[in-house]
């Protein structure tokens, strides 16, 4: 992905995500919002990294690091899973088809990883 797709992509995810839960803005205001693009820049990045290493479990971990400061951080779970969830219907409109895949792939492993209670997730 160029700079620009990955800032498209990041954009696109967090208006979704603001427009679905405008209480953020009350919550987090123009900061989380900025945090929330920043956020989607650091998602993508892993996403391409776990390409280049072909290992889907690097993002694995990332996401599981992820809920741990984000939850530390009054951002729920739930809402790390929304924002996957949101970047695997935006992600393949911006990548070659093999990488998109495999990318679809790494987020929707760490979606089920999340979506499960933490003591069910060894």
């Amino acid at each position: 992905m160029t700079p620009e797709q990955k800032q498209l992509i990041a954009k696109k995810t967090a208006d979704a995500i603001y427009e679905a839960y405008p209480n953020l803005w009350d919550r987090f205001g123009d900061r989380g919002y900025a945090h929330t693009i920043k956020d989607n820049h650091h998602h993508l990045d892993y996403l391409e990294t776990a390409w280049e290493l072909n290992s889907s479990q690097s993002f694995v971990d990332y996401a599981i690091w992820l809920e741990t400061v984000l939850v530390s951080r009054n951002v729920e779970t739930a809402l790390i899973i929304d924002n996957f969830k949101r970047l695997i219907e935006i992600v393949p409109h911006y990548t070659e088809t093999m990488q998109g895949d495999f990318m679809l792939g790494c987020l929707d492993r760490a979606v089920r990883l999340l979506e499960l209670p933490q003591h069910k997730r060894s």
